[in-house]
């Protein structure tokens, strides 16, 4: 690490003015760019989507609760996969706290994966988490938001991921959104993949702000650091 330069105080509190300054333009166009996203169109969602979940089988409307608003999280574990991604577990790790406050918002969240339920239920309890899990095995839903894929597309090695043809794995990750109007229509209002993710990372905007930043090593990959929590 390479150290900053050492200046008096009084330098300091200008350096910081001048960076507050862009902070305050950035605040101001993330809150822009919220706006537009909320703006987008929609899709009406009618085809019939069914998950495995503990309670037996659920439809996608049944996975909003008494919400209006849900958040699905796919969270990248395939079906003969032994343990669930390790970026997308840093993910889940920050959403247990805050899932009261979503509920309050009117907001429900799932986690969807295509492994089979055992295998989540038995993750989910070694994570100890609390967030609602099911499975999409034997379902198109993985497939139709493309975040699974094919063993044609695996071989090939490319497939349709965040919005263009680009190299893939059997899974990838992501978030979608959706709503549900009082008639009981479900409409996709937004998904995004990639770098998308790290918006939902508050550990992100922790390292961020500490001198050595994220310290990922060579291309910026939280795969160089990050472990399954009860593997530190």
């Amino acid at each position: 690490m390479i150290p900053s330069p050492i200046v008096g105080r009084d330098e300091w509190v200008a350096a910081r003015k001048r960076l507050l300054a862009k902070e305050k333009e950035f605040t101001r166009l993330r809150d822009q760019l919220a706006a537009e996203r909320r703006a987008l169109p929609w899709v009406r969602i009618d085809k019939p989507y069914v998950f495995d979940t503990p309670e037996g089988q659920r439809s996608l409307a049944e996975l909003f609760g008494p919400h209006s608003q849900l958040i699905v999280k796919h969270f990248m574990f395939g079906p003969e996969w032994s343990e669930g991604c390790i970026g997308c577990s840093m993910e889940v790790d920050h959403y247990d706290g805050i899932l009261g406050h979503l509920a309050q918002r009117d907001v429900g969240y799932v986690v969807v994966s295509r492994a089979p339920l055992a295998k989540l239920l038995a993750f989910k309890k070694r994570m100890g988490w609390h967030i609602d899990w099911v499975s999409s095995y034997g379902s198109d839903f993985n497939y139709d938001f493309h975040v699974s894929f094919t063993q044609e597309e695996v071989a090939r090695g490319t497939g349709y991921y965040n919005y263009t043809t680009r190299p893939i794995m059997d899974e990838l990750s992501g978030r979608s959104v959706f709503y549900k109007d009082e008639a009981g229509a479900i409409y996709h209002t937004y998904s995004s993949f990639g770098r998308g993710g790290e918006d939902m990372l508050g550990i992100y905007r922790l390292l961020d702000i500490v001198p050595k930043g994220r310290d990922e090593g060579p291309g910026g990959n939280l795969g160089h650091w990050v472990k399954h929590h009860d593997r530190y």
